[in-house]
């Protein structure tokens, strides 16, 4: 895992890329890859590339970046690539490419994507299995392109001033540029409120946007840009109703086995983020087939230590049944308040999860791991969250009531004063019970819609959720033909939720300990595979059944009958010590004693990221 960085001068008349600024911006992600530096100028010194590797296939030089390669095939001046990620099918890709009469420097995954653009272009991307972000300057065309996997894996940020293009792995590494509009983004500020996090394309400052998930972005001398939509994810959602449901299962399960096999290629050692849930601990079934001796890594709480909630005991057992070594470390509050400093530094854009990831990766890095497989990705595709019945249930049943024009509004208006502080999303119940779109963000949300004027005042209120549009986002995520049911559920889980929320956090927090995070169940292999399940055939959980029967042996039944508790922090008990974030003390609602830990913790990301 890596920090790309790409500087680029488009503008017409003189004037160059500053080189320092690109020094500076590469290494405030000196963590992100503390393995090697390098950096790349055009003859005209208008064009930059820089890296910051964290080295985990092809070691040493051979990986190094910055990497140039001239065609194979005929003259011409070089493509150039600052590349982020990792790319599960390169071996074959390479294959594929040395019969065509590709010659090889290296057996890195990297120099793979130059060999490909030669061939393809930049629509290679849609051939590639993995995460991935990158920066590729084609010198014979003098055209910049960016591309980002399409689940969202990896993160690429752009800042463009209308003269230079400045692009970073971080949002955070393009403030250190001057240039850089820092500004609160208002729809940034609604987005982390209702959400909890920042919905892309948007960052927590103005002159910073997220390239969005599955795109490139393809940028001529002048400016001149072509923004495309490679691999949509609603395309690899969409299900197959004829698909025969014998070999749909089959199919399921080898997409299981594969894709954990696939993330298990690396040159160092891989460990295992070890939960009591069916995600992690399959995963661990899964890559232990292959005997080799696994490191396994749970995060407890001691003020979980013997409830339902202790994850430890669970886990421990699993790890013992596949043969892994184990290893838990039970996070006190007295450890939590010396890490939040950290923790908040290390926050690339203000997000009310993350914390928990931030402590594993910790755990995992003390370990002497730079690669850890995560479960997550797991409940968006498999319908593992309450959401995949409880959505689809609200809809449906309240469909006749909530077509009444006005109703309920009128029922919510009426109601909310009465409700706010024991049942605020109550009010909303028939008023959002029109589409699986307001269903699943009644569910959601941190602070509703409608209750951000008590938090910013109307005005600003009115003015930041037009920003953002809530409407148009979730229209966005569900694409062009929602199919209704549980892949409403699913699209809008995972075109919201998993990519704004669960997979950038991971990215930031594993990249403050230089700790490579890979997701198995967050693949397209995956989500092809049980995309054709979304349909009422294929009711919750029988998504995480079919994944708890696939290692050999299944798992024990310790897992697959335990109540389903999530990877959750004791924030709420944990809350007496925050004493230094009481900037939500001042507002009414989230001052009342019933108010919710998350809402008051969105808030308090608001005012330390200085949004307010």
């Amino acid at each position: 895992m890596c920090g790309v960085v790409c500087f680029w001068r488009y503008g017409a008349g003189p004037g160059t890329v500053d080189p320092d600024e690109v020094l500076v911006t590469r290494d405030a992600m000196t963590r992100r890859g503390p393995d090697g530096a390098g950096t790349w100028t055009s003859d005209d010194r208008r064009v930059a590339l820089a890296h910051r590797r964290l080295a985990i296939i092809g070691l040493g030089q051979q990986g190094h970046q910055p990497m140039a390669c001239t065609p194979c095939h005929g003259p011409g001046r070089p493509a150039v690539i600052s590349y982020n990620g990792e790319i599960y099918n390169y071996l074959q890709l390479r294959d594929e490419l040395l019969e065509r009469g590709h010659r090889f420097a290296s057996g890195s995954d990297t120099e793979v994507l130059l060999h490909l653009f030669e061939d393809d272009g930049i629509a290679m991307v849609r051939r590639l299995r993995g995460m991935f972000a990158f920066a590729l300057w084609d010198d014979a065309s003098q055209e910049l392109h960016l591309a980002r996997d399409p689940l969202g894996i990896k993160p690429l940020y752009v800042a463009d001033d209308g003269a230079t293009l400045r692009v970073a792995s971080q949002a955070r590494a393009l403030l250190s540029c001057a240039s850089v509009d820092s500004t609160t983004d208002e729809a940034a500020l609604a987005g982390l409120l209702v959400f909890g996090s920042v919905p892309e394309p948007h960052t927590a400052w103005r002159g910073i946007r997220a390239l969005p998930a599955g795109s490139t972005l393809s940028i001529r001398p002048g400016g001149l840009r072509r923004l495309e939509q490679q691999q949509p994810l609603q395309a690899l959602l969409r299900h197959d109703e004829h698909a025969d449901a014998w070999h749909q299962d089959s199919a399921i399960a080898d997409s299981f086995a594969d894709t954990v096999r696939a993330h298990m290629v690396s040159d160092v050692e891989v460990g295992v983020f070890l939960s009591a849930g069916i995600d992690s601990t399959s995963i661990l079934g899964l890559a232990s087939e292959d005997s080799r001796t696994l490191r396994a890594m749970t995060l407890g709480f001691q003020e979980f230590a013997g409830t339902a909630d202790d994850e430890v005991p669970v886990a421990k057992e699993v790890a013992g049944f596949y043969g892994a070594h184990h290893h838990a470390q039970r996070v006190t509050q007295r450890d939590f308040v010396s890490w939040l400093p950290s923790m908040l530094s290390d926050m690339d854009q203000p997000s009310i999860d993350g914390l928990n990831t931030w402590m594993i990766a910790r755990v995992a890095s003390s370990q002497g791991l730079k690669v850890a497989l995560s479960g997550i990705g797991g409940d968006e595709f498999l319908g593992g969250y309450p959401s995949f019945l409880t959505v689809p249930s609200l809809v449906n049943r309240a469909a006749p009531l909530a077509s009444i024009p006005g109703l309920g509004r009128a029922l919510r208006l009426s109601s909310y004063p009465l409700l706010r502080w024991r049942m605020p999303k109550l009010a909303g119940a028939l008023e959002y019970a029109d589409t699986f779109a307001h269903g699943w963000l009644l569910r959601r949300a941190v602070l509703l819609p409608w209750e951000l004027a008590g938090v910013l005042g109307r005005e600003r209120a009115e003015h930041a959720l037009a920003e953002l549009s809530i409407s148009q986002l979730l229209a966005d995520a569900l694409g062009p033909e929602p199919a209704g049911g549980l892949y409403s559920v699913a699209a809008l889980e995972a075109g919201m939720y998993l990519r704004n929320q669960l997979l950038r956090d991971a990215d930031w927090a594993g990249m403050a300990h230089s700790l490579e995070i890979r997701v198995p169940l967050a693949d397209i292999r995956v989500v092809q595979a049980v995309a054709s399940s979304l349909t009422a055939r294929w009711v919750p959980p029988a998504g995480k059944q079919a994944l708890a029967r696939t290692p050999r042996p299944p798992l024990p039944l310790s897992v697959t009958g335990r109540r389903k508790t999530g990877f959750s922090v004791p924030m709420g008990q944990w809350a007496t010590t925050l004493s230094d974030f009481g900037a939500w003390r001042k507002v009414p609602l989230l001052a009342h004693e019933r108010c919710s830990w998350g809402r008051r913790w969105a808030y308090t990301l608001a005012d330390t990221f200085g949004m307010l």
